[in-house]
This record gives C-alpha cells, structure tokens and sequence, in this order.
C-alpha cells in the first residue's frame, strides 16, 4: 500500500529505506530531493539508482496536494486552494514583504491544519464551514513546499528569494491536531528537512489550554499567538465560543507560563469589529488585561464576511484604539492586511467553492 512520503517522519523514511533493502544513507539522500532540492518526481532524483527509485515507486507517492485554484493579489499575495486526496479542499497563502535593497522580500506562507474548524467563530469564514477532518503531517508540510517551489521556479525570482517565516495562522484550530503539528514542525525544521529555524515559526490558537501547556515543554521555541479578540469574557464567549471552556482567568496565566518556560513572549491577535470591540473602553480593558506580561499586541483590520454584524473597524477607530494602547505603554502595532482585493482572509477562497448547504 502506498504511503505519502511527506507524512512519514525522519525515523519512519529511514525505517522505509532499509525495508527495501538500501543503505542507510540513501535515507538522507531522498529527504535532500524531497525537503531542499524540492523534487516533484522520483525521476528527478538522478543520484538514487534506478532499482531503489523503482522500489519507491511502488511504495510510495511525494506529495499530498493538488493546486486547484489560485488567486494572485496586487499586493503579491497568493492563494492557493488544494484538493486533498479525498476531494475535499484547504487554503494556504504566501505573503511578501518589502524589505531593503539587499533582498526584494521577505516571504511568510500562512498555513492551514485542519478542513474547516471547529470552533466556530461568528467573524470567521472558516469558522462557518464547520469541522471535517485533520490535516496529516503531510498535508501541512506540503503547503510549504509548493510555495517554496514557486518561489524556486519563478522566471523572475532573484537570489534569496525563499521562505523566510511560517505562521499556522489559516484554516483551523492547530492546537485541536497536536501530533501533526508537531510533527510537521519537527520536520520542517530539522537540518534534515526544510531546515527553518523554529523562531520562524509562530503557532497561531484560539485558546486551547491543554495545547498551549504542552506547546510550552517542546524543545523547539516556536511562536505562540493567541486569537483573543476582546478582553472581556462575556463578549469573548460570543467571538471565540472556546472561551466558554478555556476562560480568560484560566487563559493569560497559561499565556504567561509559556513566556515563563522558553522566554519567548506572546502575541495577542486583536481583530477590530465596528461597534463590537473597538472602543475607547474596551481598549483599557484589554490594557488591563495583559499589563505587565511580556506580549504584543497585533491589531488586525478584520476581513469583510457574510455576517454583517462583524464588519470591519473604520480606519480611524483602529487608529484611536492603537493610540489609546500606545497611550497606556501596550507594545502593539496595526498589522498590514495583505491581499484584501482577492479576500485572501482564512477559509474565504474555500467558500466561495463550497456547495451551498441545503
């Protein structure tokens, strides 16, 4: 039975390689074609013999996804949709970000861990599709190779052009599909593998607690940011319903645990909604929240979706509750939202192919 190789870890390819009767070090070998020279094919992989990549052949496939529609901002941003191996679809987008003129860009892929999400957030589009299964391992380290071909193979791509950082930041709750995850972070790290730092990597959770203390006790020193949204419970429990289970009392402590345990400070996520959580109030609020804790505070200008009672903050409210956070000394900034004329927000281009529920 085939196997996707992408979903095996370094131990599980070495395991595979000596089954089929090669040398150890062929192990290593295919995982340079398939992590760092990017290989599409078996064919490519010029220096396996021939009998060992027949052998593969048969038991296994490279890569989990196929690009069914693509979206190309004007600002640079790409989104693709990708058919899974059961028909059923997940997002991922690459985004650039001027630099200097010793590098034109710096290159972020936002990637998605699970089909839909279940947790079910009112302002989120992919909060609405609801939840039908987890990403692989394989699944999720594919999102990043594609890209990370694209920026290989573009006609125009200069020197250094390559993935700079990674954010789990699309579609779903990455903490609800921990071995993964982890998994995928394991080997997009490791000098075997993509060979990312994990400081460029930052988890992105709604606020799953059990997920977080044990995010806090990995060895790798990933990024955590939390979708908090609002400070106040009663109006979080609206926004990001798993704050019913997970409250805010139970939450920041966790938040601050993990700054404890790998130095690493946290970043709060803060989508600005007209009327709903942008006031002067609700500013010092969330001040009150976090003083004191080594965080940040990334305001978001919020995607425009089918729910209009989220509709997103005018620019000059966004700008008042920034000021009033700068005000109070909050270490915050207003993130550059990135490719909004192709709604390049999570879960939107999914939507739009979805079929209409009955």
């Amino acid at each position: 039975m085939s196997v996707f190789l992408t979903d095996l870890n370094i131990a599980e390819v070495n395991k595979l390689v000596v089954s089929l009767g090669e040398p150890a070090y062929r192990a290593k070998q295919l995982l340079a074609w398939v992590y760092q020279k990017l290989a599409v094919s078996l064919d490519e992989m010029t220096d396996l013999p021939l009998s060992f990549r027949q052998k593969l052949a048969a038991r296994v496939n490279l890569h989990t996804l196929i690009p069914a529609h693509e979206a190309i901002a004007k600002d640079g941003t790409v989104k693709v949709l990708f058919s899974l191996n059961e028909g059923n679809t997940v997002e991922a987008a690459l985004m650039s970000y001027p630099v200097d003129k010793t590098k034109s860009h710096r290159y972020t892929v936002c990637l998605s861990t699970q089909v839909g999400c279940p947790i079910g957030c009112p302002f989120c589009a992919t909060g609405q599709q609801g939840f039908e299964r987890n990403l692989t391992p394989g699944e999720i380290i594919d999102q990043v190779l594609y890209f990370a071909r694209r920026l290989q193979d573009r006609s125009n791509s200069r020197e250094g052009d390559k993935i700079d950082n990674i954010v789990f930041m699309g579609m779903g709750e990455p903490l609800a599909n921990y071995e993964a995850l982890w998994q995928a972070i394991e080997m997009l790290n490791s000098p075997d593998g993509f060979g990312l730092s994990a400081r460029s990597m930052t988890v992105s959770t709604s606020g799953l607690l059990p997920g977080i203390k044990r995010l806090s006790n990995e060895k790798l020193q990933v990024g955590l940011a939390i979708s908090l949204h609002s400070a106040d419970n009663t109006l979080r429990n609206k926004l990001v319903p798993i704050n019913k289970k997970y409250p805010l009392e139970e939450l920041l402590p966790a938040c601050r645990e993990y700054f404890e345990k790998t130095g690493r400070r946290v970043s709060f996520e803060y989508a600005l909604f007209d009327g709903v959580n942008d006031s002067h109030a609700q500013a010092q609020v969330l001040a009150d929240l976090i003083q004191g804790m080594n965080c940040h505070v990334n305001l978001i200008a919020a995607n425009n979706v089918s729910n209009q009672a989220y509709r997103p903050s005018p620019k000059n409210k966004v700008l008042a509750f920034q000021q009033e956070l700068k005000n109070i000394g909050i270490n915050c900034t207003l993130r550059q939202s990135r490719g909004q004329d192709i709604d390049a927000g999570c879960g939107q281009l999914r939507s739009r192919f979805l079929s209409p529920k009955s």
